[in-house]
């Protein structure tokens, strides 16, 4: 899959952009705050129809605009074209309440059935935190990626959240009352255990396909640590949760650990063990695997999203990351021209944004 052309009206920076790319490796050039990263955040919401970057669907929107929309066209493997689009509106002129819309060749679609249609692999400054940062980053790698391969993990992760809010809504109005009404909380328990342990199973499928494949860059191990969800789990926490307000197991309390692992030693952890460098280089590994399993799951290589890394890399990590460029299409955002000679990329199509900010 490539992108052929994207179109931005009103979306962060950007009242209205138009940017063409090439199917191999496109370079974006420019300083901070010029728009680099919104341009990937907008590719990306075309990928799985959400802003990585977001904490509120609306901080997407243009400041002073009502509305926002991402548009791109795309082309596969077949040579066949389509267009993917959407479509946000904030509180105003256009609507009363923040809505956000899909489309697939000019057909509207719930997120659940859009996401996936452009399958994409963004590495950025943060994922370097993968090793000691938030468990959050953690669910949300294990998330990248199976939401985009998974329809049925889309379905069910996206139930699973609703029901999550609705019955920490009843904990919380338990807390306050004193009141628990157990047929309330049969309906939505039903729910997140049966939609929680269909996540808990895939995702333990990803981690094991990732332990299972060949580590060229780094012998990384990683430990999948899945908060359970069960009758018997609920039970048992009935009373903490109750003192909370909120859920307490489930896989929205997953995490994972990276270890370092020779054969026949004990495995350590990156966290408490590796060095600043191992560390990232565990990442980077990480990152690859990632690929590897969209190719293979998905049977068509990701456009390859690569955000302002290479100022937070050395040398040696850039050439590991360098030697997947151009396997796929690879769009690579960077601040100064020379992060990219060591790249040895023929005829790279350069988007210059200082340039191109000029003549609009």
């Amino acid at each position: 899959m490539t992108i052929k052309r994207l179109l931005l009206q009103n979306f962060r920076s950007y009242d209205s952009a138009d940017f063409t790319f090439s199917p191999n490796v496109t370079y974006i050039v420019g300083p901070n705050t010029a728009g680099k990263s919104n341009i990937i955040e907008a590719i990306s919401m075309l990928s799985r129809g959400k802003s990585f970057r977001a904490e509120k669907d609306g901080e997407i929107v243009r400041i002073g605009s009502d509305t926002a929309r991402v548009k791109a066209t795309v082309e596969g493997e077949d040579d066949e074209e389509k267009t993917l689009e959407v479509f946000c509106a904030v509180p105003g002129i256009v609507s009363t309440q923040f809505t956000k819309r899909y489309f697939n060749n000019g057909l509207p679609k719930r997120r659940v059935d859009f996401a996936g249609a452009l399958p994409t692999l963004l590495f950025e400054p943060s994922d370097l935190d993968l090793v000691s940062g938030s468990p959050i980053l953690r669910r949300e790698f294990m998330d990248e990626v199976l939401e985009q391969a998974d329809r049925e993990y889309r379905m069910d992760l996206l139930t699973y959240t609703k029901a999550i809010r609705q019955r920490n809504a009843l904990l919380q109005r338990t807390r306050e009352t004193g009141v628990r009404v157990d047929r309330q909380f049969s309906y939505w328990d039903e729910i997140v255990i049966r939609t929680g342990s269909n996540i808990t199973f895939k995702r333990e499928a990803f981690i094991n396909y990732l332990n299972e494949k060949k580590k060229e860059l780094f012998l990384l191990h990683i430990t999948y640590d899945p908060s359970v969800i069960s009758e018997e789990r609920l039970l048992k926490y009935r009373e903490a949760e109750m003192g909370t307000g909120v859920t307490l197991v489930g896989p929205h309390r997953d995490d994972f650990l990276l270890s370092m692992k020779r054969e026949g030693e004990e495995a350590l952890t990156l966290k408490s063990y590796g060095s600043r460098g191992q560390q990232r280089l565990g990442v980077l590994q990480l990152k690859l695997l990632q690929l590897e399993y969209m190719r293979d799951v998905m049977s068509e290589a990701p456009v390859l999203l690569l955000d302002d890394i290479f100022s937070e890399l050395d040398s040696e990590h850039i050439q590991h990351i360098l030697g997947v460029v151009g396997k796929q299409q690879t769009i690579i955002t960077t601040t100064h021209k020379e992060f990219l000679e060591a790249a040895a990329v023929n005829n790279p199509y350069t988007i210059d944004l200082k340039e191109y900010n000029k003549e609009i």
